[in-house]
């Protein structure tokens, strides 16, 4: 028996947000970040490096690594498509051409947020209730409405911008776990020859998901989508709405394509060896695992805002309905990948960034049942929070070009010494514009659309995208010198001849992705026979170097420090000896490894 449902919506709140305007929401979300930047420490340089090793003579596909080291994730389609891009487009940047799958991965996380809650709010208990004279909404318009809603919560979401501008396993999860959220949530409404849609999209999803690290994530949500739907289907009513498939007949294809694709995928898994289990939760009590647990805590507030309170109130309000599709699958969604979070700490924030998109979707729901002042505040709060963050960046970007105010010049000169502000027309007038549009946006939502349900987050989209622009045009120049190896690589460059081989000893896999991609050096580990004129050491690693190196073959020429980070030294060494061939110090010793970034 269905139960009631909380949501009472009219026809006139679910007017459509104008697909321009959604389309320039995505277009000026997505773009800034993978264009015009340099790759950031340390994932982000870390992965970029290990695809350009992939395009070299020799290179294992199925083991990618760099410079002997295998990537820490286990993954291996996002290097491939990094991989494959560099070598499809060698007209462009390296760094460029690694981006555009990501770029594509990204718009798909997004397409397929809308999608998947589109079809989540079709079904029959995600309706609103039937006015008894009539002009409740309509099931399609009704859906559409949701699903703009929920588009604009993932990309209202704080923790998105960063981690979904990478070109890492991070993104590639998302992508492919967004597919498997579409395919699950659309498979119901199709029958025949019109399954082929969600299960390409499933099949692509599981399959990506495993070749990216997680192939573990990938059995939970095959399966945990698989029980979803089986026990919607015990405990609710299948689906019989117009665009809904009918029949038991349908309903036993569509899980048997479901636990198909699964059991396919847990298989290939197996054959390529691609099972690590990392469970590494600390001991309880008051020690470590209670501080890690209050850290994940603390990040999954800011980084999850502000889908999070919008869908703990839909799970509150739409209670009576937990069994049902839109609540269950989202749900099973966020309780992996913040479960995931929990169990792996060292990258919690990216296990997180699995759970935005059903968790924007959960907060969907929310808003048809949410309050007229909850609404407000959510505006008010929003207003004051993007504004005054725009501001301080408009401020600080005036310091740097002009030294006034004095104090955040101060600042900025404190923290990132050596940088020199540059002046650029594009980015001055993209910045411009984008904050303008702010203005407009703002006053559209003091004076019209009032009664759309979408309404609620339209400003908290509108002002994660500006400040997102506007860190990636008026600070960019900044962001690129503080947070990549840019200006210690092209220091260290200067030191060494570029026409010969460096040998390097304890550098991390970031730093010697830095050291090939922005020095343009030729790598080699210390400790090969073929012997370089130049060797750079790492300062944390100097104590052990007379195990690796014979130390009289080497004078030191200079110490090179990274601006934003006097902890992250390097030592440059020259080869003195004339003898190439001089043996070196406990030869029979192995070879130090990079060194995990």
């Amino acid at each position: 028996m269905n139960k009631p449902s909380p949501a009472i919506v009219a026809q006139s709140a679910v007017r459509r947000l104008p697909r321009l305007a959604l389309w320039l929401f995505c277009i000026a979300y997505v773009l800034p970040g993978f264009i015009g930047r340099s790759p950031w420490k340390n994932e982000d340089i870390t992965a970029f490096g290990i695809m350009q090793e992939l395009t070299l003579p020799g290179s294992s596909w199925l083991q990618p690594q760099m410079l002997g080291v295998l990537n820490s994730f286990d993954a291996l389609a996002p290097y491939w498509l990094g991989a494959v891009a560099i070598s499809a487009m060698p007209f462009l940047d390296p760094a460029l051409a690694v981006r555009l799958p990501f770029v594509v991965l990204l718009a798909i996380t997004l397409m397929t947020t809308w999608y998947g809650t589109y079809y989540l709010a079709r079904s029959p208990q995600a309706q609103p209730v039937a006015f008894a004279f009539g002009g409740e909404a309509e099931p399609v318009d009704y859906a559409r409405a949701i699903a703009d809603a929920s588009l604009l919560a993932l990309i209202a979401c704080l923790g998105l911008a960063q981690l979904s501008h990478e070109t890492t396993p991070a993104l590639a999860q998302l992508g492919f776990a967004s597919l498997c959220f579409y395919a699950l949530a659309a498979i119901t409404s199709r029958e025949g020859l019109a399954l082929a849609g969600p299960a390409l999209a499933l099949s692509l999803g599981l399959t990506g998901l495993a070749l990216s690290g997680a192939p573990t994530l990938a059995l939970l949500l095959g399966a945990g989508g698989l029980l979803v739907e089986l026990g919607h289907r015990r405990w609710g009513r299948s689906d019989s709405s117009e665009g809904h498939a009918e029949g038991n007949g349908s309903a036993w294809n569509q899980a048997l394509l479901v636990a198909g694709v699964t059991v396919v995928v847990c298989l290939m898994s197996s054959a390529l060896n691609l099972w690590r289990w990392r469970f590494s939760l600390a001991a309880s009590g008051d020690g470590p695992a209670a501080s890690e647990l209050a850290r994940l805590a603390r990040l999954l507030v800011w980084f999850t805002w502000p889908a999070w309170p919008l869908a703990l109130w839909t799970l509150l309000r739409w209670r009576r309905q937990l069994a049902s599709r839109h609540v269950a699958l989202p749900l099973w969604f966020s309780i992996v990948a913040i479960t995931s979070a929990i169990t792996a700490p060292s990258a919690s924030d990216r296990s997180l960034l699995l759970a935005l998109p059903p968790l924007a979707a959960l907060a969907a729901f929310a808003l048809p049942t949410l309050r007229r002042s909850v609404a407000s505040l959510i505006d008010w709060f929003t207003l004051l929070f993007f504004t005054g963050s725009a501001l301080v960046i408009w401020v600080i970007w005036i310091a740097m070009q002009t030294g006034f105010p004095r104090q955040p010049a101060a600042n900025v000169a404190r923290l990132a010494p050596g940088f020199e502000a540059s002046f650029s027309w594009l980015a001055f007038v993209t910045a411009l514009g984008a904050t303008l549009a702010w203005a407009w946006l703002v006053k559209w939502r003091a004076g019209a659309q009032r009664a759309a349900i979408w309404k609620s987050l339209v400003l908290p989209a509108g002002g994660a995208t500006l400040s997102w622009m506007l860190l990636m045009t008026l600070w960019l120049p900044l962001l690129d010198y503080a947070r990549s190896y840019g200006p210690t690589s092209r220091q260290v460059a200067r030191l060494v001849d570029r026409t010969r081989c460096v040998e390097i000893y304890g550098i991390g896999s970031a730093q010697a992705a830095g050291l090939r991609y922005h020095g343009r050096l030729a790598l080699k580990q210390a400790g090969e026979r073929a012997s370089c004129p130049f060797l750079v050491v790492d300062s944390e690693a100097q104590g052990t170097l007379s195990r690796q190196v014979n130390l009289p073959d080497w004078a030191l020429q200079a110490t090179v420090t990274r601006p934003t980070d006097k902890n992250e030294n390097v030592l440059v060494y020259r080869r003195v000896t004339v003898d190439a061939s001089a043996p070196r110090a406990k030869k029979d010793s192995a070879p130090a490894p990079l060194r995990a970034p």
